[in-house]
């Protein structure tokens, strides 16, 4: 994500919030929801965990670029 590095980093910090808040929403919660199995775990926690871990790798590329 080459366009975001010349940002500030406060800025990049705010940015990977607002994409959590809307990996976690509702409308994106609701596709998910249901009877679908990836790798036999249901396929809303197999998307919460994954959001989670894409959340978590982005923070921590953003704290440790320079």
């Amino acid at each position: 994500v080459s366009w975001l590095a010349p940002l500030p980093r406060a800025l990049r910090l705010v940015a990977v919030g607002l994409l959590g808040l809307a990996l976690f929403n509702f409308p994106l919660l609701a596709v998910f929801d249901g009877d679908a199995v990836v790798a036999g775990v249901p396929a809303l926690w197999a998307y919460l965990f994954g959001a989670w871990a894409l959340v978590i790798a982005l923070l921590a590329w953003i704290a440790r670029s320079r």
